[in-house]
């Protein structure tokens, strides 16, 4: 997805209420704004914002297809992704789409806690259990009873408690710090994690059996850059936002900008637009937003600066489409590592990815672990394709077998 492409998809769609065509092509509402700029329109429909969920990517919306499967339930989902990818709006929207949306949504983050303290936040303490410990505390699990409870960052969550959540999520029931007295809880259990559960169980770091018992209903949160036609939505979103909150007239945004905005990676995914975009309001003065392109780091831009929107340039001259390309690169890498994902010499490390996102590039894009298949990558040619079975011989990846 390229700028051209995200903006022309944003623009194009005339049952769209975010009136943001380029002003070359209607009647500008504001005097002020430049030719070819794009214009930050009226509220949002319900399609585009829901549970505060901004964007209608194909990405998004089977993320959101899987939350409504599995809300109705009080099933426990695992929510996977990126560092600032909206993973506690997922949670969230799990919640208020559930049975439970009228009792408590409690969260906790696991890293934000010290490891001392994190038993006697989601467990409770009897008063004198610990040095300070003055009177008995209900823990985070007993405030959920009959609602849903949020760990945030479970992967941070040390081996030494690990038995208690497992025993709490199979069996329902937990002893406070001190005390002997069994309690019982109804909560159901929404967890998150940007880190590699498989990778820290091997590396003995996470328990395994908590692990599959939380991995009931995982979720795969895609990154932005996975997600770029929904950036302008995410753009005009913070945009209205942060403009009512400092009482900021910015009505529109060059077009220039925006290009620019889609073609960066997004290493902090949507807390970093956010944050740029905030930044971005409080610099404009005028109708005009003020974004500081400049600030973004260029060794991370990462989508194709050209208007072959969904085709890039083989090493052969071939037009292949962005999917081919990135199953190739991924086919070469798991040939190189033999098939395996994690772990220094894995192919997660040799892409630069987390190791689930490229198990939820290899599903999406087809790819099984199966070294017959690596090897078609070598044949691939000006007419065959990752699929095509002549493409199975040759060294030169650029002559096609007879």
């Amino acid at each position: 997805m390229t700028a051209t492409s995200a903006l022309r998809d944003f623009d194009d769609n005339p049952g769209d209420s975010f009136e943001s065509q380029p002003v070359s092509s209607i009647r500008p509402r504001y005097g002020g704004a430049e030719v070819g700029a794009v214009l930050l329109g009226d509220p949002a429909s319900d399609d585009v914002i829901r549970d505060g969920i901004v964007g209608r990517s194909a990405a998004l919306r089977s993320v959101l297809a899987e939350l409504d499967m599995v809300a109705p339930t009080d099933s426990t989902v695992l929510i996977l992704g990126e560092t600032g990818t909206g993973k506690e709006l997922i949670a969230r929207a799990v919640h208020n789409r559930s049975p439970r949306r009228v009792q408590p949504f409690v969260k906790t983050n696991c890293a934000a806690i010290p490891t001392g303290l994190l038993e006697s936040e989601l467990f409770g303490h009897e008063k004198g259990a610990f040095t300070g410990a003055a009177g008995q505390r209900a823990g985070r699990f007993e405030a959920a009873n009959h609602g849903t409870i949020f760990l945030d960052e479970i992967g941070e969550a040390p081996l030494e408690i690990q038995p208690k959540l497992l025993r709490v999520l199979q069996e329902r029931e937990f002893e406070r710090l001190g005390s002997s007295r069994t309690v019982r809880t109804d909560a159901r259990l929404v967890a998150a994690t940007n880190v590699s559960l498989p990778e820290m169980v091997e590396a003995k770091r996470f328990r395994a059996d908590l692990y599959y018992r939380l991995n009931v209903f995982p979720i795969h949160v895609p990154a932005l850059r996975e997600r770029r036609e929904d950036i302008p939505l995410l753009v005009r979103h913070f945009a209205r936002h942060f403009a009512l909150r400092t009482g900021r007239r910015v009505k529109w945004i060059p077009s220039s900008a925006m290009k620019a905005l889609v073609e960066y990676a997004w290493p902090g995914n949507i807390r970093e637009l956010q944050n740029l975009i905030e930044r971005a309001v409080i610099r404009s003065a005028g109708e005009r937003l003020e974004v500081p392109v400049a600030d973004l780091d260029q060794r991370v831009v990462a989508a194709p600066k050209t208007d072959n929107s969904r085709t890039t340039i083989d090493e052969c001259g071939s037009h292949r489409t962005l999917e081919e390309t990135e199953r190739a690169q991924i086919l070469a890498t798991l040939k190189e590592t033999d098939g395996v994902l994690s772990g220094p010499r894995g192919a997660a490390r040799l892409l630069g990815i987390h190791r689930s996102t490229l198990q939820f590039r290899m599903k999406k894009l087809g790819i099984e672990r199966r070294p017959s298949e690596y090897e078609l990558v070598r044949g691939l040619g000006r007419s065959g394709s990752i699929n095509d079975p002549r493409a199975t011989g040759g060294d030169n990846p650029c002559t096609a077998p007879e």
